[in-house]
């Protein structure tokens, strides 16, 4: 699974949980309400597997407080409520009636498990309950009709489409939102929030296979100067550009990043400090070497960074980044246009 979809699995996680909680209420409402009504009827064996759908949904309203395995227990409550629903069709004394809970199915599965497993779920209990509905009916000519069939087929596909559907909207629509929350507006790289979230669970894998794990900050020299000259408008084409050559002189795996003003950081996965440097030097390299044009002028724009690694410069972002802002500040301070790591730090301190 790729880390979009993890993190819009983890974002629906909330809206499931809600969900499953309403339904679960509902399940012992309405399971302790049949329940009675088949005990009236003597209908021991479907009442029986209303009651146990009834204390497994109490028992699963108190786990789902504190877990945050959702998608788990949606399915664990999904197979067992369509197991009771296919236990009741198939007793003699049930009526055709209870053959209209199918269409209960897919709205539950989308909801609960979200467009593809949704879709299969319901895909595979409509296909079902139909054979169920055909061998219980074989020798009933007037069940099997074949414009009631085709009206409650029709329905049915219906009730799926329309499940899919709005499913289908609702994750892109939070996936354009998510991606507008981690996206700087202006360069269109990630920002502050997505850094967050990768360094997080690039940081995880690095420890899990002791594989290193770094970050570049850099800050255009005398950005300040260009906006005062030039305007704004000049300073927004230059991070614009600026923005283009980072993202071709990187390597697939790298994530770029607009910290806010004229300071970027790079994430560099399994990528030592000394192996960062090399990056870093490409990247210093390749905006020295710009010539922006603006209003018929010739804008040429250098940058300092500094480079900080997983471990050695700390085990979160926060005392990384301040190591590599320690570092960027001295190299702008030995002359700029330049990129400082671990072994260049004492020296310099000592020069300055």
């Amino acid at each position: 699974m790729d880390s979009r979809s993890e993190s819009l699995r983890a974002l629906a996680r909330p809206y499931r949980k809600a969900v499953l909680q309403a339904v679960l209420v509902l399940t012992i409402v309405a399971g302790a309400l049949f329940a009675t009504l088949n005990l009236a009827r003597d209908h021991w064996p479907l009442a029986v597997a209303e009651i146990v759908m009834v204390i497994f949904a109490g028992s699963l309203l108190f786990v789902i407080r504190t877990t945050d395995k959702i998608e788990y227990w949606a399915w664990i409550f999904l197979i067992l409520f369509c197991v009771t629903m296919f236990f009741s069709m198939m007793l003699p004394t049930s009526t055709t009636s209870v053959f209209g809970w199918v269409l209960i199915i897919p709205i539950l599965s989308h909801l609960l498990l979200g467009r593809h497993q949704g879709l299969l779920l319901s895909g595979i209990v409509m296909f079902l309950v139909g054979i169920l509905y055909w061998v219980k009916h074989q020798d009933q000519p007037a069940m099997l009709e074949a414009l009631p069939i085709a009206n409650t087929s029709l329905i049915a596909i219906c009730v799926l489409a329309f499940s899919h559907v709005y499913e289908l909207t609702r994750e892109r629509s939070e996936l354009r939102l998510f991606e507008l929350a981690q996206t700087d507006p202006l360069t269109g790289l990630a920002n502050r929030a997505r850094l967050q979230e990768t360094f997080e669970r690039e940081r995880k894998r690095a420890l899990r296979e002791e594989s290193p794990l770094s970050i570049l900050v850099i800050d255009l020299d005398h950005f300040k100067a260009v906006n005062d000259e030039f305007g704004h408008e000049a300073g927004d084409l230059v991070l614009q550009q600026i923005t283009d050559r980072l993202k071709k002189s990187l390597r697939a795996s790298d994530l770029p990043v607009r910290m806010g003003g004229e300071e970027f950081s790079v994430l560099l996965t399994n990528t030592t400090s000394a192996q960062a440097v090399d990056v870093a030097e490409k990247v210093r390299g390749d905006i020295a070497s710009m010539a922006i044009r603006f209003e018929g002028k010739t804008l040429n724009i250098t940058s300092s960074g500094g480079i900080a690694e997983l471990g050695s410069d700390g085990e979160n972002l926060r005392s990384m980044l301040r190591a590599a802002d320690k570092r960027l500040y001295l190299a702008k301070a030995n002359g700029r246009n330049q990129v400082l790591h671990q072994t260049d730090e004492p020296s310099l301190s000592t020069a300055l």
